[in-house]
């Protein structure tokens, strides 16, 4: 099996998008992460969920998690709110990873040493153009492995 065969169609952002709007992406997809492409739709880096996570986080409670119990259910809703006016590109870290992404014809065993090595559970397939044909997540990968 290929990576072109278990290759999923997936939203992806810009880095002008409002990081409001990338966070409903994610959600709503229900995605590890959000591929970032370019002006001209080619994919450039994988935005970690955890990467929003971190920037609408308060800092203390990221310094100390036990300092998050003094925030109830109730108000829990508003810790988007950090994320304010910052859009994609303000999510993402200083220094950009190289893209996870192989090719259509990779092995999945391929598909998931890059996944390994990149630590992102979210790998964009490309062809020789730069032009993503589709993504392939850390879940989707075990389904196919395990058969399941």
């Amino acid at each position: 099996m290929r990576a072109a065969d278990i290759a999923v169609q997936m939203a992806t952002v810009a880095e002008d998008m409002p990081a409001r709007e990338a966070a409903k992406v994610l959600a709503g997809q229900d995605l590890p992460g959000l591929i970032v492409v370019d002006t001209k739709g080619r994919p450039m880096t994988v935005l970690a969920g955890t990467q929003v996570l971190r920037m609408a986080m308060p800092s203390y409670c990221q310094d100390d998690p036990a300092l998050a119990r003094v925030i109830d259910e109730a108000a829990a809703d508003v810790i988007l709110n950090g994320i304010g006016d910052r859009t994609v590109a303000d999510l993402l870290p200083r220094e950009r990873h190289v893209l996870p992404a192989v090719e259509p014809k990779a092995t999945l065993l391929e598909v998931a040493a890059v996944m390994a090595r990149s630590s992102v559970p979210l790998v964009a397939v490309v062809d020789g153009d730069q032009v993503m044909t589709g993504a392939i997540t850390l879940d989707g990968l075990l389904d196919h492995i395990l058969g399941t």
